[in-house]
């Protein structure tokens, strides 16, 4: 019994390190996909205005426009 798997694995060995490697590659995308989901989930940044164009350019804080 034992000897029948390890024939299998010696004869099928380029096989199953191909499947192995086709299993980890799926995993790591759906995990990659997962996590950018879910940080597509968050609430979007909102930018509100407070205070007017002229304002700002009459205040005597230093301004950047």
């Amino acid at each position: 019994m034992l000897s029948g798997i390890k024939r299998f694995v010696n004869d099928n060995s380029d096989d199953i390190i191909l499947v192995a490697v086709v299993v980890l590659i799926s995993l790591i995308s759906f995990a990659a996909g997962y996590i950018v989901s879910k940080q597509q989930d968050r609430e979007p940044l909102r930018f509100e205005q407070t205070s007017s164009v002229d304002e700002v350019k009459t205040s005597s804080s230093p301004s950047f426009l």
